[in-house]
């Protein structure tokens, strides 16, 4: 009689010990099923890109929304692009001004730049030498902060010769190719001296003209975006 009734109560403690383990897993699923989202990884964070430039960055005479950070960001964005574009450009900034300006201008938590200066060294003659030396120490300032490059190159105006021209046009790829950097050769190609596309100054880039460089760049502002992720330097600070 004694051996009967443990092994009976041994049975009916066995079955409560199965069903308290199927309730636990029940309610486990039951909270996996209705955390949905909340429990998976939170959606990645955009790639901040800076653009770093003079007026042909800034917009000159343009709205805000037809900017070329905010067209390319537009444009990004419809490319299935994760990314956040701050407009740096000051209108009238020479690659000395950029420099001067650098650290306030390039923030904190900065993972990739389009680099868009020279145009105005080249309109007031400034030696290339001299330009090529403050492109390179902005650039060295932001490899050191471990900040992918895009780098858009500008061509010198006829006006001062053709031995300034090629010393002025040829820096960006030298610089692209001693720094490993992506170059866009020329910002202001397709659109150059075109009217239906600039601005009555025939300098700037009317809204056309910018969608117009927004639509070349894009493949090589997703390769930057390519270089950034694969660094994956999304606290990249000042150093």
């Amino acid at each position: 009689m004694i051996v009967s009734k443990i092994q009976a109560d041994g049975r009916r403690l066995s079955q409560v010990g199965m069903f308290a383990m199927l309730v636990n897993s029940l309610v486990l699923a039951a909270l996996i099923l209705s955390a949905g989202p909340a429990m998976s990884a939170d959606p990645a964070k955009p790639i901040k890109i800076v653009a770093f430039g003079d007026s042909l960055t800034a917009g000159f005479q343009l709205q805000p929304d037809q900017s070329f950070p905010a067209q390319l960001g537009t444009a990004a964005q419809a490319r299935g692009l994760n990314v956040e574009i701050l407009n740096a450009g000051v209108s009238g900034d020479t690659t000395a001004a950029g420099l001067e300006r650098f650290d306030w201008a390039v923030p904190d938590g900065t993972q990739a730049v389009i680099l868009e200066l020279g145009a105005n060294d080249g309109l007031r003659g400034i030696e290339p030498a001299i330009a090529r030396k403050n492109l390179e120490t902005i650039i060295t300032r932001l490899k050191a902060r471990k900040i992918d490059i895009l780098l858009a190159g500008m061509k010198a105006p006829k006006n001062w010769g053709e031995e300034y021209a090629t010393a002025f046009d040829s820096m960006y790829a030298d610089l692209a190719a001693a720094h490993g950097l992506l170059l866009y050769p020329f910002f202001l190609e397709g659109i150059a001296l075109d009217p239906k596309l600039n601005l009555d100054d025939g300098l700037h880039p009317n809204p056309k003209g910018v969608a117009v460089i927004v639509d070349r760049i894009l493949p090589k502002v997703e390769e930057l975006v390519a270089r950034a992720k694969t660094r994956g330097n999304g606290t990249a600070s000042k150093t």
